[in-house]
């Protein structure tokens, strides 16, 4: 199967139980897992935790332990399950980050597909 090219910014439709939201995502090469935020996870209605995994943060270095969901979302054409941690990402400029948990084997980045970010 050929893989699907998409940029770092991305618009991803995200499924829950109650609704559906579109939302502009970030998708980080850097990051292990997929993370969205908690109060879209409510919002939507995603069943309850699979799993907890524990994170570092980056610039505190103190480790937190995050709840996993499964939840289903649609990027560059092709409707997945996935599993996402949740975390309070409000304050953050986008409110998921797709990381390689769900770009392994799916996806290529493209970093000239999308708006220089750096700019926003």
């Amino acid at each position: 199967m050929e893989k699907c090219v998409i940029g770092l910014l991305e618009n991803v439709k995200v499924i829950g139980e109650k609704k559906s939201v579109g939302l502009e995502v970030l998708v980080d090469t850097g990051a292990a897992v997929t993370s969205l935020d908690k109060a879209i996870a409510e919002e939507i209605g995603v069943g309850e935790p699979v799993r907890t995994m524990r994170v570092k943060a980056p610039a505190t270095k103190i480790i937190k332990e995050r709840p996993v969901v499964e939840i289903e979302i649609e990027i560059g054409g092709q409707k997945m399950k996935i599993q996402a941690n949740l975390n309070d990402r409000s304050h953050m400029r986008y409110p998921m980050i797709i990381g390689r948990n769900v770009l392994r084997g799916n996806f290529v980045v493209d970093v000239e597909k999308s708006p220089d970010i750096r700019k926003q």
